[in-house]
């Protein structure tokens, strides 16, 4: 593929140079005297164009390759050059194949805004989950970026794996990072594989040490796989992965939890500063995204656009909606759409543990000693030290007793034993009425251990699973030591029925507890866990139950703890448990003062707003419970401290409040409908094409989905092309693969050939080795069969990873068989295929790109010499009989007549794009002049600010259309011989003049071979 030389005037050095750096996806190229098909393309600093292929030729077939413009002689294929050949196989099918698979390996141009691919995956068609991928694709901002910060619980990673596989279809998804918490990273691996089939090789600590043994000295681990899945915890040491970070450049860059880049300076910052200029989409996640900074939350929208904020102390929500997007489950879109899908959560109840003698006396020393109510001052110099040891105790004795021996030790160490001294006595008291505490002492223990019993009904006999949250880590190891023998376990049964999880395990820990938990065939009846499990952890698979052991001083917390189970996906009712330790002292501060109030207003938000965050206008859970405690300092009542918070009666400023009602109040409203671009990836009759809109898609609105983008293909589904594809490259299948069919289910089972094995490297590691996926496949396009599959997988006790895959035109199966039939076709062949037309008709594509190498524009053309051309060659092919019922009478015409009218018709075609090009290129180039538009408004003082705008207007320069097309003849369609005008049978089309009257009337007169 290639552009054509037609005039003097386009043959300037300049001109060749831009041409010659533009290989577009579905490119051929001649490398090293062998033959490749460009699968993407990107500048490099140094080495020109980076370009990654397959193979083509036979000598490198199917092999994968890395080439820079710089270092290699890259030649684009003249489409001059092209050989004309007969098809002998039954109905055309080579030919059919062919021209599918190359509409399939072309990407979509940038101009297609609509979605294509949202209803192929294994998930529920809810038009709020696809809304993130339609603004990326929007062209509302200069490049695919933007925050998601739906709430807790809506599908984020659904949102994150859609947008994602929309940039693989468009050629911009070819080199993909996701960074992660450690503790989500296989559910997150997991996700996209078995809903989307995108493959992320897991690099976790252990993952990147293997790589590193595997490849020479110095070599970027990154290299080894396209894309990959690690974690940030991992990712921040930056002093050991800058390196190869900064010699990466990446198509999409997807970081969850992105609100724990905000603060500058720490190390997940500096990772964040590394890769946002170093990659083309970014996709942030968090569903607390505003710490009530104004200036921290510019700084992320800034690693999405730059210029996005003149002023970061003040802007508002309409300065970064093309940026951001929020909904909460009471959003109207997200309500009306979830209906009898998400069981609505019930209330929060309160378990009351009236104290135990024992414990009464904790209450009395802390009340009388630590927080006196008369004024008198508390022992510890230290303010906030007194509601350590008051929450450290409403959690459990043991942790009070590891909070008083630190605090001793550190005492201890002090040079002012004097100064201590009162203090140590005080810590030794406590100390004492501890030390012999047991479980018989504590009213919690005794009331969880009667909920887990006789209200969930969790014990040896029953499947009831719950998930215990606790914020200490020495109340979870106590728990799982004393809880096995009185839920009734015994013996391996109490060691397997209990499961602990807390930040202090490594990332392969913490995976092994969710994925026990949420596998229903495992011995796990508890998961005890703390705060490190509240955010993005799935736990609803088989649980709908939980019980706040301790309550987290903090609504947020509280909120995210219970969007563990109350998330989409849940099919019972959400249950929530908190034990509240109770007290007759006076004065005592127990769990009714703090615990229930804000357990009552998190309930009260949820329902009323959808979230708990604004609240206090805080948004973050540590500033909710240092501010919370300060305000107990000083008198005030809970709900005193959550008003004035609120009011901003607490000094705080006002504009900022203001600014939050705006921000959170107005982004997320759903937009109109995108319009259908001129320009776009073509159309085609709707019978044969996949997919199509979905159903009542004419709008958007609650319950309405915009409308899908209607994707060029000449057969009707992926599931007829994959089989003939399989018939024509392995026609002996059933003994060469051992291929297995079952007509009944769609079941497809085979023996995957070294080649395709080679591709499977890509998938998750766990998964290639407990399914045994290199030595036989099982697949299906059966969603209903895949759905059980993967529901199945979650009831094993042996593996989360579903034996059989869905096929979706994303999955490497398809993706293989499509490059086997392309390099099916010799270099730079064409097929002739006989069809019901009047004169031969050329199948040319044409593809504009930019200067990055993305299509901008695709065309889909039948040319013929009287200067006819029609851009709907689906259309146009369907028109002229070509089917699976087309007989192949092999009629085989002397080819060289055709060859010598390439350049005609090249030039036809070529003529065609150019007169047409501003009109299709005007969606694309408005966005951009608006982006320009804004640019010229950001103004920076300081030199890197001038710089940053300099880039940013070059990048939009270099998403426009430039240069000539690139044209690549894919076949001629030529009249039938025995066919008279007059003849009974379907219409013979024509494009142009009678073929008699026209230059092509030699064609009817060439000779015929049979």
């Amino acid at each position: 593929m290639t552009a054509v030389q037609t005039s003097a005037e386009r043959s300037g050095a300049a001109a060749d140079r831009t041409v010659q750096e533009q290989y577009p996806a579905g490119a051929q190229v001649l490398v090293r005297d062998e033959e490749w098909l460009v699968r993407s393309s990107m500048p490099t600093r140094d080495d020109g164009t980076r370009l990654d292929v397959v193979g083509v030729s036979e000598f490198v077939r199917d092999q994968e390759a890395l080439f820079f413009s710089g270092l290699d002689r890259i030649e684009l294929l003249d489409p001059r050059d092209t050989r004309l050949v007969p098809d002998d196989s039954p109905n055309y099918r080579r030919s059919r194949l062919f021209l599918e698979a190359v509409l399939r390996r072309t990407a979509l141009p940038q101009s297609e805004r609509r979605l294509a691919l949202a209803d192929s995956f294994l998930l529920d068609s809810l038009p709020y989950q696809r809304r993130p991928a339609e603004l990326a694709l929007s062209g509302a901002n200069l490049r695919p970026r933007l925050l998601i910060a739906d709430v807790v619980g809506l599908g984020k990673t659904l949102e994150i794996g859609l947008t994602l596989a929309e940039l693989i279809r468009r050629g911009r998804g070819e080199r993909i990072l996701v960074v992660t918490p450690q503790h989500v990273l296989e559910q997150f691996q997991h996700e996209l594989w078995t809903r989307f089939s995108i493959p992320l090789v897991r690099l976790d600590s252990v993952g990147i040490e293997r790589i590193q043994r595997e490849i020479p000295a110095g070599r970027n681990p990154f290299h080894s796989f396209k894309r990959v899945i690690v974690s940030i915890d991992t990712l921040k040491n930056t002093d050991q992965y800058r390196h190869h970070l900064e010699q990466i450049r990446w198509d999409a860059v997807v970081i969850d939890e992105s609100h724990n880049l905000i603060n500058r300076g720490s190390l997940r910052n500096q990772l964040a500063q590394i890769l946002a200029p170093r990659t083309d989409a970014l996709i942030l996640a968090s569903a607390t995204p505003h710490n009530g900074d104004a200036r921290s939350f510019a700084e992320l929208i800034g690693l999405l656009d730059p210029a996005a904020i003149r002023d970061p102390e003040n802007y508002r929500a309409d300065d970064i909606r093309h940026l951001f997007i929020r909904r909460t489950k009471v959003s109207p879109e997200v309500r009306e759409q979830m209906k009898g899908q998400w069981a609505d959560r019930g209330p929060s109840r309160s378990v009351h543990c009236p104290a135990t003698p024992a414990e009464e006396k904790i209450f009395e020393e802390l009340a009388s000693v630590w927080l006196p109510r008369d004024g008198s001052p508390s022992v510890s110099p230290v303010p906030l030290f007194p509601y350590t040891l008051l929450k450290s105790f409403l959690s459990s004795h043991t942790a009070l007793k590891a909070t008083v021996s630190a605090r001793i030790k550190t005492l201890e160490k002090k040079d002012d034993p004097h100064g201590t001294a009162v203090e140590l006595a005080a810590l030794q008291r406590l100390s004492e009425l501890s030390a012999d505490l047991t479980e018989a002492d504590s009213s919690k223990f005794t009331a969880l251990v009667q909920q887990l019993k006789e209200d969930i009904g969790v014990g040896p006999h029953s499947d009831a699973r719950v998930v215990v949250f606790s914020e200490r880590v020495q109340t979870l190891q106590w728990l799982a030591d004393v809880l096995p023998a009185a839920l009734g376990f015994k013996g391996r049964a109490a060691r397997g029925c209990v499961r602990v999880m807390h930040g202090g395990l490594s990332d392969e820990q913490q995976m092994a507890c969710v994925e026990d938990f949420g596998l229903a065939d495992t011995s796990v009846r508890v998961l005890l866990t703390g705060d490190v499990a509240s955010e993005g952890v799935n736990l609803h698979r088989q649980c709908h139950q939980l019980v706040h052991y301790d309550v987290p001083w903090s609504l947020i917390r509280i909120e995210q703890r219970n969007g563990r189970i109350d998330r989409y996906g849940q099919a019972r009712p959400p249950q929530f448990r908190a034990l509240i330790l109770t007290s007759e002292v006076d004065g005592a501060k127990d769990d009714t003062v703090v615990a229930e109030r804000l357990l009552d207003r998190e309930d009260q938000a949820h329902r009323s707003l959808g979230t708990a965050e604004a609240v206090t206008g805080l948004y973050r859970a540590e500033a909710e419970e240092k501010s919370l405690i300060q305000d107990l300092l000083r008198g005030k009542s809970v709900d005193e401290s959550l008003d004035s918070h609120h009011s901003g009666t607490d000094g705080g400023d006002a504009g900022m409040d203001d600014f939050l009602a705006d921000f959170f109040g107005s982004v997320g409203e759903e937009p109109a409908a995108p319009a259908a671009p001129a320009g776009s990836a073509g159309t085609a009759d709707p019978e044969n094409s996949a997919p199509t809109r979905a159903p009542g898609a004419a709008s958007t609105g609650p319950g309405r989905a915009a409308e899908s983008a209607v994707l060029p293909r000449l057969f009707d589904s992926t599931a007829h092309f994959l089989d003939e594809a399989l018939g024509e490259v392995y026609p002996d299948a059933h003994t060469r693969l051992e291929l297995d069919r079952d007509p009944q289910s769609g079941l497809l089972s085979f023996r995957p050939p070294s080649d395709l094995v080679h591709r499977l490297k890509a998938l998750p590691m766990d998964y290639l080795r407990e399914q045994r996926l290199r030595e036989r496949l099982l697949v299906t396009f059966n969603r209903r069969l895949a759905e059980h599959s993967l529901q199945r997988a979650r009831e094993s006790s042996t593996s989360s990873w579903p034996e059989i895959s869905l096929l979706t035109d994303l999955h490497p199966v398809v993706e293989w068989l499509t490059d086997k039939v392309l390099v099916g076709m010799g270099r730079q062949e064409a097929p002739m295929i006989t069809a019901n037309v009047t004169e031969p008709i050329y199948l040319v594509q044409g593809v504009y790109s930019n200067t990055l190498g993305r299509p901008t524009v695709v065309k889909w053309m039948g040319v013929t010499r009287t200067g006819a051309v029609d851009d709907d060659m689906v259309s146009l092919l369907r028109r002229c009989g070509l089917g699976p019922n087309t007989a192949n009478k092999r009629h085989y015409r002397d080819p060289k007549p055709l060859h010598e009218a390439l350049p005609d018709i090249l030039h036809t075609a070529e003529t065609f794009l150019d007169d047409r090009r501003d009109a299709w290129d005007e969606p694309l180039r408005e966005p951009i002049a608006e982006y320009k538009r804004r640019l010229a408004t950001w103004h920076q003082p300081t030199l890197a600010g001038e710089r940053t705008k300099e880039r940013l207007a070059d990048l939009a320069d270099s998403l426009l259309t430039t240069g000539r097309p690139l044209l690549r003849v894919l076949a001629v369609l030529l009249p039938d011989p025995d066919r008279r005008r007059d003849d009974d049978g379907p219409p013979l089309v024509t494009l142009g003049p009678p073929p008699l009257s026209s230059p092509a009337a030699w064609w009817l007169c060439a000779p015929v071979t049979r």
